[in-house]
């Protein structure tokens, strides 16, 4: 798998890369390149933005030698000394020498504030590449073009043109995007949730330092608990899949990735189309341990939650749901069962524990409703945290006349007597909840204020729990037995001998040279059987009436011949004679080196209406037999696998380890670029591949 650094540094390159990027986004001392005083320039408006910076500021401008009282530097060489981060108010014409400078003097990073770059058209594009040479020449590490720039609250740092950034709050949740606008929007959503945020970093055109890279310094940044990341598009997929399983186990990553179009453009097989852009990075985070929403509220609320509340990492993590009125439960209900988070029954003890506390005629299984919020509320909140099946707590409860239930006051009782996470949700007029929820807030909780809210904070911790599971699931080994490495296209034959040389069954068969050796392939195996064309020209073989069925004689094996030699080749021709398979359920199973995540595994519906019905799941290679098995859930055909309508029961174990293998084999052999199987029939015991393809 790639690596994070360039393979073509040195080790202490890429030190000095992973130093610079420290430097740049907690410096102790910046220079402005193109400081102005003229209010109606960036180079003003980055010396205003950078008020209450406790470093050392330096500006550059070679016709002033004094600007807003600072002393001025006719050029970076004059300082006499290294700057940590170089903010570029400069125009994009005079940027590539500015940045030679800064490499020349040593300086650990920089950020490009103007535009005029690769989103301008062609020369901007030319300069953007030649930044982009200089900065994979050296270990100086370059933030932008075209973007706002970044913010560190804990540095006191404002490294941006943006307004109103002097209204962001300082937490712990970090906002990483390709849009400035998107960074900051989020940064405002995390604020107006009562928290803060510790660093806010927009990429632009992200010649140098991407997402990926921004992850890597707020794994290590210690004001960072949660990040929020939002992308336009995934150039270097696996380099990032990479770094999220590296960050989420340590740090909880929420990732809102736009762009639903599919362009899955491979030609050569069903599986290429079948891997749609959108859900392969869908797909790919998540198998990554983040968390994906679907909009920037969702995103800075995402954040929000993992930043305060974190669930250990579990296969099915169990919710308790506590409501003082009954209309909330059913909608919260109703949220966590569509998502598929397990809210379970209480045991007997507890159920029997909980009567005791509310008034008859409630439901107290789980949901438990108390009808209203009386003085036993927190009482009934321990004995649902006590259940052991149960790892997190939504409590969701109106004011009511009579303030029985303070929670700003029991709620901090009940999380340090129990090890589990409670997460409270209330409503009502802003003046009749704020002293409430300003106060939890200030305790360090997550306070929803709709039943909808809450409901959504749930799914994201089991979301996180579920993730982090997944992630800690060791890939599962796979045996190949001895077989020649792929030169070229190779046919279906020898597509099937690789195959089973990593445990998949194919039928039996021979592989013939002439019509006399297909003649006698038929009469040494069992019938009926299959007569096909035994070509690398043709990929879809039925298609091209390449494929006979049931052939029980000579006269009808004679017949599929004279079909097969029909059909126009420029090579030899040569035939595949082949037992005919028991009937079955068929599904494809394909993996295909993606050109930004590599090796990528698909299953789905199988035969010939694959590609119309697009049933399918996808994941990042290699996998574990836990993502194989859910794969298979995640089909809306899966129910066919259990038994469907009186049909038996198919091996699933079986169909697991076959995707498992399959998805190990572009790592084992790099040669390839894609293999399928369509169809890999399913049965009772075992599987059997029907046809293959290797490209």
């Amino acid at each position: 798998m790639p690596n994070s650094a360039d393979p073509a540094r040195t080790t202490s390159d890429t030190v000095d890369r992973h130093t610079n990027l420290k430097r740049l986004f907690a410096p102790r001392s910046v220079a402005i390149v193109g400081a102005s005083s003229s209010p109606e320039k960036v180079g003003y408006q980055a010396i205003h933005a950078l008020e209450g910076f406790p470093g050392e500021i330096i500006l550059v401008n070679p016709r002033a030698a004094e600007i807003l009282g600072y002393k001025t530097y006719p050029s970076l060489a004059a300082v006499g000394k290294p700057v940590d981060l170089v903010i570029f108010a400069v125009p994009a014409t005079t940027c590539v020498e500015a940045v030679s400078e800064a490499i020349k003097c040593g300086c650990g990073g920089g950020l490009i504030i103007s535009g005029g770059f690769a989103e301008s058209g062609p020369e901007g594009a030319a300069i953007q590449d030649q930044l982009k040479t200089l900065c994979e020449g050296s270990s100086f590490r370059l933030l932008g073009p075209n973007t706002a720039g970044f913010v560190n609250m804990h540095a006191s740092l404002t490294a941006s043109f943006a307004s109103g950034t002097e209204h962001l709050r300082a937490g712990n949740v970090a906002v990483v995007a390709q849009s400035s606008g998107i960074n900051f929007l989020v940064s405002y959503f995390v604020g107006n949730l009562g928290s803060g945020v510790s660093c806010a970093i927009g990429v632009g055109n992200a010649i140098d330092i991407d997402a990926t890279d921004a992850l890597e310094f707020l794994a290590q940044d210690a004001g960072t608990r949660a990040i929020a990341v939002h992308l336009e598009g995934i150039p270097q997929g696996r380099r990032l899949y990479d770094a999220l399983r590296r960050v989420t186990p340590h740090k909880p990553v929420v990732v809102l990735i736009v762009g639903r179009e599919d362009i899955g453009e491979f030609a050569k097989s069903h599986t290429g189309n079948l891997v749609g852009s959108y859900d392969l990075k869908l797909n790919a985070l998540r198998q990554a341990g983040a968390v994906t929403v679907s909009s920037t509220e969702d995103l800075a609320a995402a954040a929000v939650v993992l930043s305060l509340h974190r669930l250990p990492p579990k296969r099915q993590p169990g919710f308790g749901v506590l409501t003082g009125q009954g209309g909330a439960g059913i909608i919260m209900l109703d949220w966590l069962k569509s998502a598929d988070v397990s809210v379970p029954t209480l045991r007997e003890a507890t159920v029997t524990r909980i009567s005791g506390l509310v008034p008859p005629m409630t439901y107290i299984k789980n949901p438990v409703d108390t009808a209203r919020p009386g003085a036993t509320f927190p009482d009934v909140l321990s004995a649902i945290a006590a259940d052991d099946q149960i790892d997190a707590v939504i409590v969701f409860a109106l004011p009511e006349r009579g303030g029985a239930v303070q929670p700003e006051h029991f709620l901090p009782l009940v999380r340090r007597a129990t090890p589990k996470e409670i997460v409270f949700g209330t409503g009502g007029s802003e003046a009749g909840i704020r002293a409430t929820v300003d106060a939890l807030r200030a305790q360090g909780m997550f306070v929803a204020e709709s039943p909808e809210q809450l409901a959504r904070a749930a799914i994201v911790l089991s979301e996180d729990a579920v993730a982090q599971w997944k992630v800690a699931q060791p890939v599962s080994a796979v045996t190949f037995r001895a077989v020649a490495k792929v030169s070229g296209n190779v046919d279906e034959h020898a597509a099937k001998q690789l195959l089973e040389a990593i445990g998949i069954a194919t039928p039996k068969r021979v592989a013939c040279a002439s019509r006399k050796e297909a003649v006698a392939a038929f009469r040494s195996l069992d019938k009926p059987v299959v007569a096909k064309i035994l070509s690398t020209e043709i990929g879809h073989k039925t298609e091209a009436g390449g494929v006979h069925l049931n052939i029980s004689d000579e006269a009808a094996l004679n017949r599929a011949l004279d079909a097969l030699d029909a059909i126009p080749l420029k090579s030899a021709r040569r035939y595949l004679v082949e037992a005919m398979a028991p009937a079955g359920l068929e599904l494809i199973v394909g993996a295909v080196r993606d050109a930004s995540f590599g090796p990528t595994i698909v299953v789905g519906i199988g035969g010939t209406i694959a590609e119309a019905i697009k049933d399918t799941a996808t994941r990042i290679a290699p996998i574990s037999l836990a993502e194989a098995h859910e794969m298979l859930d995640e089909l809306r055909a899966s129910p066919l696998l259990d038994g469907w309508r009186g049909s038996p029961k198919a091996d699933r174990d079986a169909l697991a380890k076959a995707i498992v293998s399959l998805a190990a084999v572009l790592d084992h052999q790099p040669e390839i670029g894609e293999i399928e199987i369509n169809p890999l029939r399913v049965y009772a015991r075992g599987v059997l591949a029907l046809d293959a393809l290797i490209a």
